[in-house]
């Protein structure tokens, strides 16, 4: 799938540009709806990724591009949940999640991507 992070705050998958978090499912991209993840924002100073989202659990990896600087929060719940689902999860910063995603055929992609931070 071609990624990659054109700037902070903006993304291009497959030729669309993204200036919102997303969420790939097997190569289908829609935005990220953080809004369930918002309740903890106090507890990481910043909106965390948690397992109250609605995740691509569809693969056997989830890629969690992290932003710009790699500054998203992964609450650990979405690490019991991954390894309860036996999906191994790579959390990385975007640039290096898009790389990642350029390895793969877009019917293989499980991913969320954070754009900014």
């Amino acid at each position: 799938m071609k990624a990659r992070l054109v700037a902070f705050g903006n993304l291009q998958l497959e030729g669309e540009r993204y200036q919102r978090d997303v969420t790939i499912e097997a190569g289908r991209v829609r935005r990220r709806h953080k809004g369930p993840s918002k309740a903890r924002r106090g507890e990481f100073g910043h909106t965390p990724l948690t397992s109250a989202e609605e995740i691509p659990w569809g693969g056997s990896r989830l890629i969690v591009g992290t932003g710009a600087d790699g500054a998203l929060p992964v609450a650990s719940d979405i690490y019991d949940e991954a390894k309860r689902r036996g999906v191994r999860i790579e959390a990385v910063p975007t640039r290096d999640a898009c790389r990642l995603l350029a390895e793969l055929d877009p019917h293989d992609v499980y991913a969320i991507i954070h754009v900014t931070c």
